[in-house]
């Protein structure tokens, strides 16, 4: 089977869009299972010269469908002309054509050996590349990979526990090739397959969930929601122009906690928070010690470095109920052109892009906090999508998860959504309670096995009673991490060195 130049070009396209459309808000999720065939379709038998052309095409298709809100929340924040925003955005945007090139690259020269081999090749390659893709030197950026689609399967989703993420990519990539297999070989047996195969998925998909256990939940926490306006810098008198918002804040926290003890969660700062103004400070007092109850609240934390330097950090802060200081966790993955400027000394162009107070200072430690009945791990905004660096708490003794997030910055868009479906993955890999709270949305209580128990409207100021308890139990995922990850990188350079020596043979 031969196609023209025109034809894998539309491949590729189609590709990209059918990846695309499986995310939020399309919600297409069916078409993810599908959408890598007319890439390996594309790549089939083409010069290996010429194949990556269509991964970069497949690339430049999937991000501005996908991702169309950075583009808007850096122009709108970030405070720089289109150009500029379309500039930073097209640093991502080269970076993941890249990797789809490669990724055609290598489909490209297995096929030259048969489908077998090219198809044999893809789910390893493409799940090698994903991973690759989250551990970029600044520009890591692990968001929507493939697996994600499947997520909102209960029974499906349980992988995780075992391989991460990466276990749910491999798998609908592996679908993928399948199809790409059976169309290209053209023989009954091989569409048999693939039948068994979709069959089992649909069972497994739609009947698993039936046979995931309930967990038990002895605690409720309070998750805030405290749903400021989204600004890109605050004048000096932002905390006395709004000390209704805030003695509203105050009054829902207490009183919740009140009428029902536990924990109260603030989210990521979403206005110039910080303990070390005065009158934040002893708000922040008041709220522990009225309630009588632990309070974890997203600061800016400014404190001095080793060499003395002023610096700040996006900060998770716990107060006992006395209303001291117990805890703090300073972000270590920062979002490069929203809290920090990557490569400054060079990438002169981008002027100031963070809101603001500039640059933030990442922190180094994952370090685990403990309430009166167990031990905890907070990671803030963007951590969420990361497995390896969430299943570090875990590892670290955190037997409950907090996630504080700020997706005001995202408005409506449908960053938010997909925030949430990676976040809630989180939970699954490492069979912890996940409490995620945010300053507009989406607020959310998430059981050990991925259920969502509880939720709170977007885009309303208000409380959610979220129902948890402490596990200690280790998943295989949280002990051993990204091992199927690792293990389709040995597996994507072996079956690409097969492909190489026989070529050359």
């Amino acid at each position: 089977m031969t196609f023209s130049w025109y034809t894998r070009l539309l491949l590729a396209l189609a590709s990209g869009v059918l990846l695309a459309l499986s995310f939020p808000n399309f919600d297409f999720s069916l078409f993810a299972w599908i959408a890598l065939t007319p890439l390996i379709l594309a790549s089939w038998r083409a010069r290996p010269s010429v194949a990556p052309l269509y991964g970069l095409i497949h690339g430049l298709a999937f991000y501005p469908i996908s991702l169309p809100w950075m583009d808007v929340v850096i122009r709108q924040y970030g405070n720089v002309d289109p150009w500029t925003a379309a500039a930073v955005l097209g640093l991502i945007g080269i970076a993941g054509g890249i990797i789809c090139a490669v990724f055609c690259w290598g489909v490209a020269l297995a096929s030259r050996k048969g489908a077998a081999l090219a198809c044999a090749l893809a789910p390893f390659l493409w799940v090698a590349l994903e991973f690759a893709r989250g551990h970029l030197p600044i520009f890591a950026f692990p968001w929507n990979l493939i697996g994600y689609s499947a997520s909102g399967s209960l029974g499906l989703v349980q992988l995780t526990a075992v391989t991460g993420i990466y276990g749910l990519s491999f798998v609908v990539a592996g679908f993928g090739s399948l199809v790409a297999y059976a169309i290209l070989v053209g023989r009954q047996r091989a569409w048999k397959i693939v039948i068994v195969a979709a069959a089992g998925l649909i069972l497994v998909g739609a009947g698993g969930g039936y046979f995931v256990p309930r967990a038990p939940a002895r605690y409720v926490a309070h998750l805030v929601q405290t749903n400021f306006p989204q600004s890109y810098a605050y004048p000096p008198d932002w905390l006395p122009r709004h000390s209704a918002d805030l003695d509203q804040l105050e009054r829902i926290s207490v009183e919740s906690a009140s009428q029902m003890p536990g924990l109260i969660v603030w989210p990521e700062v979403p206005a110039p928070f910080s303990l070390q103004e005065a009158d934040f400070a002893s708000r922040a007092q008041r709220i522990a010690r009225n309630a009588g109850q632990d309070f974890l609240v997203g600061v800016e934390d400014w404190k001095h470095d080793a060499a003395g330097k002023f610096i700040a950090t996006n900060s998770a802060v716990l107060l006992d109920p006395s209303g001291n200081r117990t805890f703090t966790y300073d972000k270590i993955h920062l979002v490069p052109f929203g809290e920090y400027v990557p490569l400054r000394k060079w990438l002169t162009f981008t002027g100031k892009l963070t809101a603001d107070i500039g640059d933030f200072t990442p922190g180094a430690d994952y370090r685990v906090g403990r309430l009166p009945d167990g031990t905890f791990g907070a990671f803030i905004c963007f951590e969420g999508v990361l497995p390896d660096a969430v299943r570090r708490f875990t590892a670290g003794g955190a037997g409950l998860l907090i996630n504080i997030s700020n997706d005001g910055w995202f408005g409506r868009s449908a960053a938010p959504a997909q925030h949430v479906m990676m976040a809630r993955v989180r939970a699954v890999e490492n069979r912890r309670w996940l409490l995620r709270d945010t300053n507009n949305g989406f607020t959310v209580d998430v059981d050990p096995y991925g259920r969502t128990v509880a939720a709170l409207p977007t885009d309303i100021r208000g409380e959610l009673d979220a129902p948890y308890d402490f596990r200690t139990d280790m998943t295989l995922y949280a002990r051993f991490g990204d091992w199927l990850a690792w293990l389709c990188a040995i597996g994507s350079m072996a079956l690409i060195g097969l492909a190489i020596a026989r070529t050359s043979s």
